[in-house]
Parts: structure tokens; sequence; C-alpha cells
């Protein structure tokens, strides 16, 4: 798990003022990349800082799992001399990546005074600046009335922050196109996605949006798939799910089950043609009774080994426990000791770059970095830091 290479994104720094997922998993993804991401947090954590779940000590696991490879300062964000030091450090790093509320001197137009070419990343929860979080937008959006089991009344949510994850992934994707943008014309960027926004573009980019415009309404399908056979079989000792994408996939599917002829005699009394999608999805019911006592007389593994070597999508159900007992042959995972959580097994990028696997680096101590940052970044003079802790305009360990 070692990676001797300079990183791709050596030499870009970037402050971070954040909390809860899509702002700090923007940062974190930068920081696997090479960047020198520095986290900025309220003197004694930030609203996230002991958001669950939890450590048996007490320390938040949702907050380290999203902060690995960054440095931490913390200072009094609620004073003005507080907020001056962070300003001097994001002119300094000329890149703010941020989903924190408007503060004075901290701001885009304020910033933007000392350090004209700055790059300014913003994380809103709507386009015109209102709060929403991925729960929220996802019950905007539409899609808990399609989530859930088949014939409930009732909309469902999901339990994956998606839209949090997405709008992450997109804040990254603005602020490297900034930062090449700077580089090649010297100016800066004022770069702002909304969640709303995300959430909305995704649901247009699916179809779902046009579909209902065009006077189509989908139908909630529990475990099955939409336009095409995929669902759920009870196994022996479990349940797999089983997803069919082409002709190739159920001309497998049925030759490893040994119902092709069966399949084309329904076909023939139906009047149907399972090559294709539009039909498997028609007559899924039909399809999942006919396929379902060749799951149920076997386990789950002999399920996996009698559709082995064949194109057939296929995986076993499992919960968290299970799979976290299987990390250790993961090559994504790495063994971190994290203070007040201890060891344990936590992925590394999943960006591969060349073959080298770089190890995952732990998150950092709240405000650890705070005097190096002070001394090594802003240069300030070991009596002046001193001063500054003892004002309480820095603080947590030195």
């Amino acid at each position: 798990m070692q990676n001797d290479a300079t990183p791709p994104l050596a030499g870009l720094r970037v402050v971070e003022l954040s909390s809860f997922v899509a702002s700090p998993l923007g940062g974190m993804t930068l920081a696997q990349l090479g960047a020198d991401v520095i986290r900025v947090d309220q003197i004694g954590g930030g609203p996230d800082i002991d958001r669950w779940p939890l450590a048996p000590s007490g320390r938040s696991l949702y907050w380290a799992g999203l902060n690995k490879g960054k440095r931490s300062l913390t200072a009094d964000l609620r004073s003005a001399e507080g907020r001056a030091l962070v300003a001097r450090l994001a002119a300094e790093a000329g890149v703010v990546l941020t989903n924190a509320p408007p503060r004075d001197g901290l701001t885009y137009e304020a910033l933007r005074e000392v350090r004209p070419d700055l790059i300014h990343v913003q994380l809103l929860g709507t386009r015109d600046g209102g709060n929403a979080v991925d729960y929220t937008v996802n019950a905007e959006v539409g899609f808990p009335s399609i989530t859930g089991p088949s014939g409930s009344a009732e909309p469902s949510n999901h339990v994956m922050p998606a839209w949090d994850v997405a709008c992450g992934l997109y804040l990254t994707v603005g602020l490297l196109a900034a930062e090449r943008h700077r580089l090649r014309t010297g100016e800066g960027t004022r770069l702002r996605v909304a969640l709303s926004d995300v959430a909305l573009a995704t649901a247009g980019n699916l179809g779902m949006l046009a579909e209902a415009q065009l006077g189509q309404v989908r139908p909630r399908l529990g475990n099955q798939l939409f336009g095409d056979f995929g669902r759920d079989f009870v196994t022996g000792d479990g349940r797999v799910m089983v997803a069919v994408l082409s002709a190739r996939h159920w001309r497998d599917l049925l030759a490893a089950t040994g119902l092709t002829e069966v399949a084309e005699a329904l076909q023939r009394a139906l009047g149907a043609d399972f090559r294709t999608a539009g039909d498997r999805y028609a007559y899924r019911d039909a399809l999942g009774g006919v396929l379902a006592p060749w799951f149920a007389s076997r386990t789950c593994a002999e399920v996996e080994d009698g559709l082995k070597g064949t194109s057939v999508l296929c995986s076993r159900y499992r919960g968290f426990a299970e799979v976290a007992a299987g990390l250790h042959d993961e090559p994504l995972m790495g063994e971190l000791d994290e203070p007040g959580i201890g060891r344990h097994l936590a992925p590394a990028s999943p960006l591969r770059l060349g073959e080298e696997v770089p190890a995952p680096a732990p998150a950092p101590v709240l405000g650890a970095h705070t005097d190096e940052i002070l001394r090594d970044v802003l240069g300030v003079p070991d009596e002046e830091a001193r001063s500054l802790r003892a004002r309480r305009v820095v603080g947590e360990p030195g």
C-alpha cells in the first residue's frame, strides 16, 4: 500500500470551511490526490464533530471518515481576529472550499479584495442561497415517490445521502476546472454548486423528468429493475439480486438455470420476444415465477457457483457487519490507527492512478496542525502564536 510517486495534486493548497458530507467529501477527494487540504473549524469543532456513528470512545466515525488526509486548524470564527487569521490563510492558499454561512471578512467579496485570483467554491442548499439538505432535496425532487415496496402509497426516503455524495464530487470537479482556468489565464473563479440543482439535474439526466412531462407514470417496483428484468430472489440461506441488461445476460441466465426451453415455451404462449428489454420488463412477474424455484432450491454459494463464468449480474445481499468482516482481503482498504478510535480498516481513494495503491491517511485530531500551519504557512512567530493561543484566537492541542 505504498506509493512514492509525487501525487497529481501536490502543490495545491485548499482551505476548507465546511461541515457534514458534501464539502468535506470534496476536500477529502482532493487530499487523497495529494492536495494540502486545511480544514478550518470553530474552536471545539463544528456542528458535525460528534455526528453519529460514534466509536466506543465517543469520537465521530463519520467525521473521521470524511476528513482523512487533511490538516486541521481551529480558530475563533466568532471573533474578528480569528476571522482575519483565517482570511490570511485563505489568501495565501488562493483556493477556498466551503459550505459555511457567510461571515464578515470571509465572504468571497472580502477575500477577493486580498487575493484577486481567488478560487472560491461554495456549496449552497438551493440556487438562491436557501437552506436545504440531502433529505429535503430528495423529497422535493421526486425520488421517494418511486422508492420502496411495490404497492405502497407512502414515500420512501433513501438511506445513502446520494445528493451529498454527488455534490461533493461536483465540487471537486468544479474546483479543478477553476484551477486549470487560473493556470491558463491567471483569473480566479467564483463557483457555486447548489444541492437542489445537482438533484434536479440528475433526475433530468436520467430521463425521469422528461418521462413525467410526457405523461408517463413510473411505478414503484421495490427491488425490481425498471425497464428490464431484474429482481431479488430468495435462496436457501439468504437472498440475491439479479440484473439482466442485455440479450446476452438473458441468454446466459437461462442456460445456467437450465430454463431455456421453458422460457421459449412461455415466450411463444405470450407472443413475446424475451430478447428485448421491453418484453422482459413487461412479463417480469411471469419470468420471475419461472426462475424463482431454481434460486430457492440453492444456497447463495451454489447460486454463485452456478452462474460463475457467465455474464449474469448477480450479488448476494449482505449487511455491513458481514462486509466489514471480509475487508482484510480488499485491496482498497488499509489499516489506520486513529486517535480515539483505534485500529480499523479504512478506504483509500477509489481513483486508481497507475498501478500503485496509496495507503489511506488518517483524519487529523481536531486542531492538531494549528501550530505548524501558523508557523510554516503563515510565518507567525512563536511568541505571537503563543499569544494567539493564550487569547483563544486559535485552539485545541499544541
